[in-house]
């Protein structure tokens, strides 16, 4: 379903469920990561459903409140600061993780595929900019996902989108495309 019309990329506080049929597949970043066969697919049949809560705080920054659960199957929660400063995070599936996260104009960022397909007013207002790397040394792996998050227009309807751009342990190269369908407000 579509985010409704007067949704903005400032504001993207709602729930939403990953639509498999107009998303990537994911799996050969997960197996990079060192997610494990069978989590792969628990992930793969299972639907993913976010409850976002975005705002801003008294000091001006930008928070993006993520509470993720996999098809009621698990449950975790990923805080987004949009300040530029790296904060660790522990994941269920990733395990140790360095995020870092800020809003961009599309100018900034760097590569095609992380900048190309937005709606006009995610382009004027600015991409979610997020770095994910592993924490090697905690979890003995090496990778970074960078992403760009907005509205793109797919069969029509304005979707809530993530671009990813994903590098491996041996410098594996992956692109995909996460497209979420809007459930309503959360």
């Amino acid at each position: 379903m579509a985010v409704p019309p007067n949704m903005t990329v400032l504001n993207t506080s709602g729930k939403y469920f990953m639509n498999k049929s107009l998303s990537d597949d994911i799996d050969e970043i997960l197996r990079l990561q060192g997610v494990g066969w069978v989590k792969r697919k628990i992930i793969r049949v299972g639907t993913l459903y976010l409850n976002i809560n975005h705002y801003t705080d008294d000091a001006s920054i930008e928070h993006i409140d993520i509470v993720q659960s996999l098809s009621g199957l698990s449950t975790s929660s990923e805080d987004r600061i949009l300040d530029w400063v790296e904060r660790p995070h522990e994941d269920d599936v990733f395990g140790d993780v360095l995020n870092i996260n800020k809003r961009v104009a599309a100018g900034e960022v760097e590569g095609d595929w992380l900048k190309m397909g937005w709606t006009e007013d995610t382009l004027e207002k600015g991409l979610v900019y997020t770095r994910a790397r592993s924490d090697t040394a905690k979890s003995g792996t090496t990778w970074l996902a960078v992403q760009t998050w907005g509205f793109e227009v797919i069969n029509g309807e304005r979707r809530y989108v993530r671009h990813v751009d994903f590098t491996g342990p041996k410098g594996e190269k992956v692109h995909a495309r996460l497209v979420y369908d809007y459930q309503g407000p959360r």
